[in-house]
């Protein structure tokens, strides 16, 4: 028989996540999600998901009418896009500079794809004409991109590609989950078809909740496939079968019925984790999105000043690094595992590992959301230097800390 007495109260330890995400919530978006629950249908919630859809609308940068969230975590937002958008035998190209366009590839081929890929080594990213010769060479129907990949910390511009896109009648869609908030994203200017993200990263909030944008053009990609489903037939798929969305939950056209003013019931909305959605976006709004961008750049740097005042070096690109991940090189001869555990254990300072071909060889630092500050940096280098000190790794003392006040203070002066 079960003892209930063994079970106490959820009380996690106090943690600094200074990793590539998640990251500690904002603890006003954690106050919101306390906030009661109401009926899916009651005015007050339809309202609120009004104010979502407004509020990302200004955060995506577009005018899309369907900027919305898919219940689930960042991935559940990346699955409804590409399951809704690919028809089974459709070519897709995806540029991959990292573990996240591996998952691109693999979620594409669950939807029955026809998958080509280019590559370049980990901590590069691709020139705007390697795509596109990319796209002549493949003949695409849908360009899947991802923005920023933390298991490399690199950054792809995108500006370039969405002109190259329309030339070549290509839909363009990009995984900003790790990018989005703390970097420039341009939805509109940049000629985006589909933008997905995540709460648990730049945006400061909770895993659970993914918001999304659909243009005009892929919408009407959806809603073809959604009339089939209901047994419209086209001419050129008089059998519907290349045509029906293979999801009930990530089908985009009934998620829009749910969302739009039909409000036909699809599914239950997630209440609590709509109102973290929506207190992220208030909140960057409210410090202004160029601001967050800023203040994510700011800190990154000061980051990356104090890591290099550690004698550290780092991985990849700098001119594509991203705003809010730093990839550390583990130093020859200091374990890279106990000195996570150390800072774990003994600082409560958690930083991330790495995989694929990087695995043992970076950590991998953020600075993002409500981490992306001052006293968060500082105290992540104090750690860092004193864990790799204790572990033989002569580091010179104050090194980091100092090196990142002397960027703030400098940066502080040329704006005064």
């Amino acid at each position: 028989m079960l003892d209930i007495n063994q079970f106490d109260q959820i009380n996690p330890p106090a943690r600094l996540l200074m990793g590539p995400g998640p990251i500690n919530a904002d603890p006003r978006v954690l106050r919101a999600m306390a906030a009661q629950l109401v009926g899916q249908y009651d005015p007050s919630m339809t309202g609120y998901m009004n104010e979502v859809m407004a509020l990302y609308r200004a955060l995506f940068r577009t005018a899309n009418r369907w900027t919305m969230l898919v219940d689930g975590t960042s991935r559940a937002g990346i699955e409804a896009i590409l399951v809704s958008a690919i028809r089974p035998g459709d070519r897709v190209l995806v540029p991959v500079f990292g573990r996240f366009g591996h998952l691109l590839c693999e979620i594409a081929r669950r939807c029955r794809a026809e998958v080509h890929s280019i590559e370049v080594p980990w901590g590069q990213v691709f020139e705007p004409q390697a795509i596109e010769d990319a796209i002549k060479r493949v003949k695409p129907r849908l360009l899947l991109t991802v923005q920023g990949d933390t298991s490399t910390g690199q950054l792809q511009p995108l500006a370039e590609l969405g002109e190259i896109c329309r030339r070549h009648d290509v839909l363009f869609y990009t995984d900003a989950t790790a990018s989005f908030g703390g970097n420039a994203l341009e939805t509109d200017a940049w000629g985006l078809d589909a933008v997905s993200a995540g709460l648990q990263k730049c945006l400061g909030g909770p895993s659970g909740s993914a918001p999304i944008t659909l243009s005009e053009k892929l919408e009407a990609v959806i809603r073809r496939r959604q009339h089939v489903e209901e047994g419209i037939r086209t001419e050129a798929h008089q059998d519907g079968e290349d045509e029906r969305i293979a999801s009930n939950y990530f089908d985009l056209g009934m998620v829009m019925d749910y969302w739009g003013p039909e409000r036909l019931n699809h599914h239950t909305e997630a209440t609590s984790m709509l109102f973290a959605a929506r207190e992220c976006a208030r909140l960057i709004l409210q410090e202004g999105l160029d601001n967050t961008i800023a203040r994510h750049a700011l800190h990154g740097a000061a980051l990356l000043r104090g890591v290099q005042g550690l004698g550290l070096d780092t991985f990849g690109d700098p001119d594509h690094k991203m705003n809010n991940v730093l990839c550390v090189r583990i130093p020859e001869g200091i374990p890279g595992e106990p000195v996570r555990g150390l800072l774990l254990n003994d600082f409560g300072i958690e930083i991330g590992t790495s995989f694929g071909p990087l695995q043992g060889k970076i950590w991998r630092i953020g600075t993002m959301g409500y981490n992306a500050r001052k006293d968060c940096v500082l105290q992540t280098l104090t750690a860092l230097e004193a864990v790799l000190r204790r572990l033989g790794f002569r580091a010179p003392e104050g090194g980091g800390a100092q090196a990142a006040w002397d960027y703030y203070d400098q940066q502080a002066a040329d704006a005064s």
